[in-house]
């Protein structure tokens, strides 16, 4: 099934180029289906880039997706154009009433700021909080989720030596995992980041459980044991120029970078990269969607009430 957006986003036009099956909302009015409905809190730099990454990856199931996208009003973004965003995107005064199957809540480049310096920090902390009552399950990513597990576990960040960069392989730490269904014994994820969540404060905290994790960059996937929030470290969703695009970024700054880990081959920055994270990608997201939310939200989102929902999502 299809995920449906306006058919004049631009994102809309790239993924039917790729033979993405995406829906205009006005065709996906006259199915007889009701469509999960999901949330995007998009605060990456490059929102356009970013929306295409996620649709791919959100469009990949048999579930018909209506999206929503968001933005932080308390932020002028750079890249972005304000007409972009006033015509896609809605604020949070806007949703704020509104019940959701599941929400994302992005990445951004602020991981060395203290969390209290982000100028949209009061912002986000309200959409946290409100999400635990109207998403019946969040999606956090790399910034993201650091960001939602001290908003509402009290888990610090720390400074990495120097940028968690490239390619990693990982593994898995539970055999039960919905989200992890068909994952293999070792698998590939991006990471670009230069702060850490560590074990030790994880294991601190009853409700979280440590899903996947790399001897190299850490801490991967940790999970609400309630199955309603996961908290993922990496770039899944990255496509296969996106570091590429950041290390030569970055060179160009003057910034003391090394080549990203395990990502041209032979290290020889003029060949293109494999693209070896797709199908664990596409099988995370889709895993999401289908076994974390379709099969348990309710199929009236009035009656959502997450704090007092009572199941065994056996996450």
């Amino acid at each position: 099934m299809p995920i449906r957006i306006s058919a004049e986003l631009p994102a809309y036009k790239t993924l039917e180029k790729e033979n993405i099956f995406v829906i205009a909302r006005d065709r996906a009015e006259h199915q007889d289906i009701r469509p999960l409905k999901v949330l995007i809190l998009n605060i990456m730099p490059k929102k356009i880039e970013t929306e295409c990454q996620l649709m791919r990856l959100l469009s990949n199931t048999p579930i018909q997706v209506d999206i929503d996208l968001l933005y932080m009003t308390s932020h002028i973004s750079k890249n972005t154009s304000l007409n972009h965003l006033e015509y896609f995107y809605k604020t949070f005064d806007e949703v704020k009433n509104n019940r959701y199957d599941g929400m994302i809540i992005t990445g951004a480049p602020v991981e060395q700021l203290e969390y209290e310096k982000v100028d949209y920090w009061n912002e986000i902390c309200e959409i946290m909080e409100w999400s635990t009552t109207h998403v019946f399950s969040t999606f956090h990513i790399c910034w993201g989720a650091q960001a939602g597990l001290y908003y509402h576990f009290g888990v610090p960040k720390h400074m990495l030596k120097e940028k968690m960069f490239g390619i990693f392989p990982h593994k898995s730490e539970v055999s039960n995992s919905k989200l992890l269904i068909g994952f293999d014994d070792e698998f590939l994820v991006p990471h670009s980041r230069h702060t850490e969540i560590r074990r030790e404060d994880i294991e601190k905290i009853q409700q979280l459980e440590i899903l996947t994790s790399s001897e190299i960059s850490g801490i991967h996937i940790v999970a609400n044991k309630n199955g309603r929030q996961y908290f993922i470290t990496g770039h899944s969703e990255y496509d296969r120029e996106t570091i590429a695009n950041e290390y030569f970024r970055d060179l160009e700054k003057g910034l003391d970078i090394k080549i990203p880990y395990n990502y041209f081959p032979d290290d020889d920055v003029t060949k293109t990269p494999k693209f070896s994270w797709r199908c664990t990608a596409n099988l995370m997201f889709s895993n999401w969607l289908n076994y974390c939310v379709y099969q348990l939200t309710p199929f009236n989102l009035e009656e959502l009430d997450i704090r007092n929902w009572n199941w065994q999502a056996g996450f």
